[in-house]
C-alpha cells in the first residue's frame, strides 16, 4: 500500500522519464538534422504517441518538436550561407530540407530575411570568430520572439 504521497512520486518518476526520453528526441535531431526525419518517426522511436511527444517536447523545451528540427537547420543553414561556397539551393539540400519553397520561407521567418539576402549581407561576417562565439551571436530569433520596441 502507498503512503498520502505514493501517487506524487509516481508522477513524477513518470514526468523524469518522459523527460529522459525527450532528451533522447532533441539529441536525435540536434545529431540527425540533415536525415528526413519526421514527428511520427521521433515518437514510434520513444514510444510514444506523436501528438504526446509534441506536448510534452513543448512543454518541456518551448516549442514542438518539428519547429525544433527547422530552427537546427536553419542554423546550420546560416553557418554555411555566411561561408560563400554554396548556393541557396545546395544549402537547402545539405540541411535536410526537400522544399526550397518551404526552407525559404522558414529561413525569413526564423531570421527576418530571405537566405540570399542573408547570404549577401553576411558572407564572411565570422570570419577569424571562434566557431562557439560565431554560434552564439548568429543564432536565429524567432520574430515573435524579438522584443518589441519601447516606445517612450
Amino acid at each position: 500500500m502507498t503512503g498520502p504521497g505514493g501517487g506524487r512520486d509516481a508522477r513524477e518518476a513518470r514526468t523524469l522519464d518522459d523527460l529522459a526520453l525527450l532528451r533522447r528526441v532533441r539529441d536525435r535531431i540536434d545529431r540527425d538534422y540533415e536525415q528526413p526525419l519526421d514527428v511520427e518517426a521521433l515518437a514510434r522511436a520513444v514510444n510514444m504517441s506523436a501528438g504526446h511527444l509534441s506536448r510534452q517536447f513543448r512543454r518541456a523545451y518551448g516549442e514542438p518538436p518539428y519547429s525544433y528540427l527547422m530552427t537546427r537547420r536553419i542554423e546550420r543553414a546560416m553557418t554555411l550561407l555566411r561561408r560563400g561556397d554554396m548556393s541557396v539551393t545546395d544549402v537547402c539540400f545539405a540541411v535536410g530540407c526537400s522544399s526550397l519553397g518551404t526552407f525559404s520561407s522558414r529561413f525569413t521567418e526564423l531570421v527576418g530575411v530571405s537566405p540570399s539576402a542573408y547570404r549577401r549581407a553576411h558572407a564572411s561576417a565570422t570570419e577569424g570568430m571562434p566557431a562557439c562565439v560565431a554560434r552564439q551571436i548568429t543564432r536565429p530569433v524567432r520574430n515573435r520572439e524579438a522584443s518589441e520596441p519601447t516606445h517612450s
